[in-house]
């Protein structure tokens, strides 16, 4: 396929008009090239020698009334996730503590809830300002939001909201038939429209074409301000969820989708979320390479595993690589 002829001229502009033609058009360049230009417009905008840490803790786990067919905290698949209550306030402070002395700059509190109760989100506030008094940022995600919702995490200190879109419209109704894409869009609205920096990227590897690949990254890409981090995880395969058993995404094919962000997205933190567990140094390295300046640090991710502490700790050192100031 045949690039317009004037796709690389904007290289490193940021867009809002991106057309599926065009990242299409990213996807199909030599894979050499591909990460030329993304490497070349990371260094417009971040300095490529530094990664920002963020830490994942989940404070409320399982029961979700959601069918998202990755999760396994969904109620209705056996994936052998037991439900619990909301976490003790100094619980979790306590592990912010942890987070923080072990180098992350970012913590991040996740709860499977559809949509937060107002008695929980009382408690979500004391823990955003709890974690904030600790000199991290803060990151919560809690399902859907209302715009009041929104404005009490702002009001607490709250910095980002996590809420992916987890992949293009066409494929999202394979994936989750609870929640509507509709639905997701209306909860970046109401977090962008209370002050909070968005987090929101997506799944790959579930069983989605490159076109879903470009569709999603389409979406996020032309959004009105661009979300300032993008998660692009990697379908980790749970046993007893609908895609425990979907195509094993290729390498280099998630390099690529990695690489397209963050041409379409220069000045967003890229971040490396799930799936690193079984990533090779050489495949992260390449991420690193194509753009990605972000991972989550700590042996879990909510309920997937995750690489060891000193296992991510020896592979900066290996790179050359070091932690982003906050």
């Amino acid at each position: 396929m045949n690039a317009p002829a004037d796709l690389f001229s904007r290289d490193g502009v940021v867009r809002h008009d991106w057309t599926r033609e065009e990242l299409r058009a990213l996807f199909d360049l030599p894979f050499s090239e591909l990460l030329h230009r993304a490497q070349s417009v990371h260094r417009l905008h971040f300095d490529p020698r530094e990664v920002q840490i963020s830490t994942l803790l989940s404070i409320k786990t399982g029961g979700c009334p959601e069918d998202c067919a990755y999760c396994p905290q969904a109620a209705q698949y056996e994936t052998g996730v037991q439900a619990s209550k909301l976490m003790d306030i100094e619980a979790v402070l306590s592990d912010a503590r942890a987070a923080r002395d072990a180098g992350a700059t970012r913590f991040c509190m996740g709860a499977a809830w559809r949509s937060p109760k107002d008695r929980d989100l009382d408690a979500v506030c004391e823990m955003v300002v709890g974690v904030k008094g600790l000199g991290l940022e803060t990151c919560v995600t809690l399902g859907m939001l209302t715009g009041l919702q929104a404005s009490r995490l702002k009001d607490a200190g709250l910095d980002f909201y996590n809420h992916n879109i987890d992949t293009s419209p066409e494929f999202y109704g394979e994936i989750i038939s609870t929640r509507t894409y509709q639905d997701r869009l209306d909860t970046l609205d109401a977090v962008r429209n209370a002050g909070i920096h968005v987090c929101c990227g997506g799944i790959v590897g579930m069983g989605e074409t490159r076109e879903d690949r470009v569709g999603m990254i389409q979406v996020l890409a032309t959004l009105p301000t661009h979300p300032e981090s993008v998660p692009i995880n990697a379908l980790v395969q749970v046993k007893g969820t609908p895609v425990s058993l979907g195509q094993e995404l290729d390498g280099i094919e998630f390099v690529r989708t990695v690489a397209v962000a963050r041409l379409a997205m220069p000045r967003s933190m890229v971040r490396l979320s799930a799936g690193r567990e079984k990533m090779s140094a050489e495949a992260q390295a390449l991420c690193f390479l194509a753009g990605a300046n972000s991972i989550f640090y700590g042996p879990k991710l909510l309920t997937t595993p995750n690489p060891a502490t000193d296992t991510d700790t020896l592979l900066l050192d290996r790179l050359g690589m070091r932690p982003m100031p906050i």
